[in-house]
């Protein structure tokens, strides 16, 4: 089983609600330079859906996707050229 990476850098975007959840993911993003990994942790079912697809879209690579019992996600991504 491969192991995701380090990351780079992280955000708590827990209390925010879309579309700012993937707001606040895509300036961490900006911030980076291709090939870092931002670890998001998000709750709820739309930032789950719409987070991990946008960042597909904008060409970062989801890594690994975890949900806990409490309602949390934790998104690892690698930041796209």
């Amino acid at each position: 089983m491969e192991q995701t990476p380090a990351a780079d850098r992280e955000i708590d975007i827990t209390s925010d609600l879309c579309p700012m959840t993937f707001v606040r993911t895509r300036l961490a993003l900006d911030r980076m330079v291709p090939g870092q990994v931002l670890r998001v942790t998000l709750k709820g079912e739309e930032p789950l859906r719409n987070v991990p697809r946008t960042a597909k879209e904008q060409g970062h690579e989801v890594l690994s996707i975890a949900t806990y019992p409490d309602g949390r996600s934790v998104l690892v991504i690698r930041r796209g050229t």
